[in-house]
């Protein structure tokens, strides 16, 4: 930090004065984070990215959106003891921050407080131990964010070698396939630079930016790389890495180029490199003699994406012999194994399949590899029954079927299930049962992007959501069914009926699949669309694909330190069915990376980390897994978007989808919050998030857990929520312009009195609470369900809390006492009638205020 005292002045030049008149020359120390894998808590644009603060140039850098709470982090590749860290301010500086060194990037140590800097070069003298290192912001100087020309970290690593130690010789990029962004003409291909030959050279055209780049095959780490120019040079550049050719990060920034041969120091991977040229030194194009590019081993092997999907994923096709006996096998183990550990993924390849009737019982998910779900046709059914529960189908939890075409045996399918059973995708050629044999209790559910061609009749169901589809017609409902940008539902009939009718759904976007393209595994990306009404597909208009080596394939018995230096690499993830336990947060930094799960895999954090943090950027996708809590208590087991943040993502929302959430019931599970989000624009499409009443590891402390979704973030929409039993809480929603469609609550069985959940005069924390401050929300079609067995005679205030302004708007809501277990007062704050009795009769409204 800048140092003005007298004193000081006068010591540095006593000290100048007293220095050796023959002391050697000493090469500058290479910093351990220079081109390493950073990431920040936001980026003000994207031409300050947090790469730049490591590029060992100090004309290029980072900076931050204007809150004080940021951060910037490097991951050094290995772990290090550390000796100084020395921040090159631009004017944006940091007043008051912190320096802090993690072992796994969740977990943070402070090695320096700062306090009343004033910008500058901070040259800090640290002691600590661990592999990334973090400035974290506590308070800004200026008005403006947070901004860095350098961040440099110095020490010795753990290998005992610098990270360009152990460099080799030899050109990895030797003859391999080369592609450019342009060519002069037919002699001076993109390969001419990779040939070893320097008498052939690539020639751009004469524009700027242009761009170069070379396969190496494989991931690799990446130490040095050497450029031949000739006479039409760059004056500015940058080297770049990739693990899967689009998403790139940046080795070396150059600014100041002048041709001839240059050798750059790098640490970073991939195996995609590219020299990107934004300035040329002279009227022509960019022209390279030769480009080589030399690779090693800083420690830490790249993580290779593709591959097998592992031991609980049965592929079949129409010949597979015995396939029925596959899927009676998978169903026998899994019909009542509500709490085991077994995961299983059925993925069918495209053809037609007769006589089958494949039964589903836990974590056991069925999917077609068509794109289009008529590519794959079953003339049969898939059935969820209630048979193992004596034909109650309230807790046939945790199944999925996607992406196929149905044609019954007797013209109607049966899907009796109740929460986390996403039907997605599905051409049903007939009708569509949702509830059990015998039409017991049940308790859905949710149907996306279907096409049903006959009647759906949901019978003994108590509520359900329909969204982006099209049904043939709807027989019934008992308290609350909810439609938006569904062709042939029923119009709306609240105040006398069970339905809430929206013509569109405001704004939606499909979960990605997984399909086969030829004999290739690709993973679909479905586009947002706004308005919807009706199926996405054959158009998926809007869709990308991605190859399935873009994807670290996340197999049983994989580490959290492996799938996090897959995210840090850009590779997206694949988990397998399977049960993951996690020693440290995944961090998912990268903006459009994809999560998605097969076959109900699980996530459990261990020793109080968090399971999942994504960072507030443009486009993640989360999609097709469970978080299970740990017996040590998580403060948040899914938070999308650090606190503070404010970043627009309208036009590319992050989604989180069939991301379910549970606290106990495998086990005793314990987290503060379950679910946080604080980045604006998000879209939760499908979740429940549940505090678990049966299983083991159950009691009002023993799986305590007071929050089960929390919004910070502005303009966050909801469709199909599903949140149950919280401590406080279920909903708690802090931002502005909130929506959601369709809500299912049950407060929490198991609290031992009144007493227990009284705060600020009022019994009972609502079920759906929007905050004082809070201008604009609407919401349609909720409820919420007290069952209070371990004492009966409360009476909770209310099931939803919001503030009375023009801009809250809630319709469509009801709360019901199930059996006289407890009862309410109000509807929504002090308006609605109490509920009463025995006979589980709503109290509605169907306009507040």
């Amino acid at each position: 930090m800048r140092l003005r005292s007298l004193g000081i002045a006068l010591a540095a030049a006593a000290a100048l004065i007293t220095l050796p008149a023959h002391s050697p020359a000493v090469a500058a120390e290479t910093p351990l984070s220079q081109g390493r894998t950073t990431s920040s808590s936001s980026d003000e644009n994207a031409g300050t990215p947090a790469a730049y603060a490591v590029d060992g140039n100090t004309a290029t850098r980072w900076s931050s959106a204007a809150t004080d709470a940021q951060w910037l982090q490097v991951d050094l590749g290995t772990a290090a003891t550390l000796s100084k860290v020395v921040l090159n301010w631009e004017t944006a500086y940091g007043k008051d921050y912190k320096i802090q060194v993690s072992d796994n990037g969740s977990s943070w140590t402070d090695v320096k407080s700062v306090t009343g800097g004033d910008g500058g070069t901070d040259t800090l003298d640290v002691t600590g131990h661990g592999r990334y290192v973090r400035m974290s912001g506590v308070a800004r100087g200026t008005q403006y964010g947070y901004s860095l020309w350098e961040f440099q970290v110095f020490g010795t690593s753990d290998t005992g070698t610098p990270p360009s130690g152990n460099c080799n010789t030899a050109n990895a990029a030797k003859g391999r396939p080369a592609t450019a962004s342009s060519t002069e003409n037919a002699g001076t291909p993109a390969s001419s630079a990779f040939d070893d030959n320097t008498a052939t050279r690539w020639s751009s055209q004469a524009s700027d930016p242009q761009w170069v780049q070379v396969d190496l095959g494989s991931v690799q780490d990446i130490c040095k790389v050497d450029l031949n120019w000739e006479a039409a040079y760059g004056k500015a550049f940058t080297i770049q890495a990739s693990a899967n050719g689009q998403d790139w990060t940046t080795l070396k920034s150059v600014t100041d180029g002048t041709g001839g041969t240059a050798s750059y120091a790098v640490s970073g991977s991939g195996r995609y490199v590219r020299i990107n040229g934004t300035v040329r030194g002279t009227g022509y194009g960019y022209s390279l003699w030769e480009v080589a590019v030399h690779t090693g081993s800083t420690g830490t092997p790249p993580v290779e994406g593709g591959g097998d999907l592992g031991p609980n994923v049965i592929v079949v096709d129409p010949s597979t012999p015995n396939l029925q006996a596959k899927f009676d096998q998978v169903f026998a183990q899994q019909e009542s194994s509500q709490f085991g550990s077994g995961r299983y993924q059925f993925l069918l390849k495209p053809g037609t399949y007769n006589g089958i009737n494949a039964q589903l019982g836990f974590y056991t998910s069925i999917s077609g590899l068509g794109l289009n779900p008529d590519d794959t046709q079953i003339n049969g059914d898939i059935t969820v029954d209630a048979g193992w529960f004596n034909g109650n189908a309230t807790q046939n939890f945790w199944r999925s079927a996607e992406n196929l075409a149905i044609r019954p045996v007797n013209g109607t399918d049966r899907w009796a299930v109740a929460q986390a059973a996403p039907f997605r995708r599905i051409h049903v050629q007939g009708g569509l049962n949702l509830a059990p044999n015998g039409y017991g209790w049940a308790s859905g559910g949710y149907i996306a992007d279907s096409k049903i061609d006959g009647t759906v009749g949901p019978y003994s169901q108590q509520q359900w959501y329909t969204r982006d589809s099209s049904v043939g017609g709807w027989t019934n409902g008992v308290w609350n069914m909810t439609f938006s940008g569904v062709q042939g539902a029923p119009a709306t009939n609240f105040d006398s009926g069970p339905y809430t009718t929206l013509d569109n759904t405001p704004v939606s976007r499909e979960k990605p699949f997984l399909y086969l393209d030829g004999s290739t595994y690709k993973v679909f990306v479905p586009g947002k669309r706004t308005n919807a009404r009706g199926v996405s597909w054959p158009a998926n208009a809007g869709g990308t694909s991605l190859s399935l080596d873009q994807f670290y394939v996340v197999k049983p018995g994989a580490t959290a330190a492996t799938i996090n230096a897959a995210l840090a690499q850009g590779l997206n993830l694949l988990f397998t069915p399977g049960v993951y336990h996690l020693d440290q947060t995944i961090n998912v930094n990268r903006a459009n990376t994809v999560v998605l799960g097969l076959g109900l895999a699980t996530i459990v954090p261990d020793n109080g980390v968090d399971a999942m943090h994504v960072a507030d950027v443009d486009g993640v996708r989360l999609a097709g897994f469970l978080i299970d809590a740990g017996s040590a208590k998580s403060d948040t087991l899914l938070q999308i978007g650090p606190a503070g943040s404010s970043a627009d993502h309208a036009a590319n929302p992050t989604t989180m989808q069939d991301v379910f959430v549970r606290i106990g019931g495998a086990g005793p599970g314990l987290a503060t919050n379950s679910v946080v989000v604080n980045s604006d624009d998000a879209i939760v499409d499908h979740t429940w998030i549940w505090r678990a009443d049966h299983g083991t590891g159950v009691g009002w402390e023993t799986n305590r857990a007071d929050y089960g979704l929390v919004v910070n973030g502005d303009d966050v929409l909801t469709t199909g929520l599903f949140v149950e039993h919280f401590n406080k809480y279920d909903v708690l929603w802090n931002g502005e312009r909130g929506r959601t469609i369709f809500f299912q609550n049950e407060k929490a069985y198991d609290v031992p009195n009144a007493a227990a959940i009284t705060h600020d005069g009022i019994v009972g924390y609502a079920a759906y609470k929007v905050a004082d401050s809070v201008n604009v929300h609407e919401a349609w079609g909720l409820g919420s369900y007290c069952n209070f067995t371990s004492d009966p005679t409360i009476v909770q205030q209310h099931g939803f809390q919001v503030p009375v302004k023009t801009g809250i708007k809630m319709h469509d809501i009801l709360v019901i006492s199930l059996g006289g277990k407890g009862q309410y007062a109000h509807v929504v704050n002090n308006t609605g009638s109490p509920t009463s009795g025995t006979d589980t009769v709503p109290s509605k409204i169907t306009q507040f205020p």
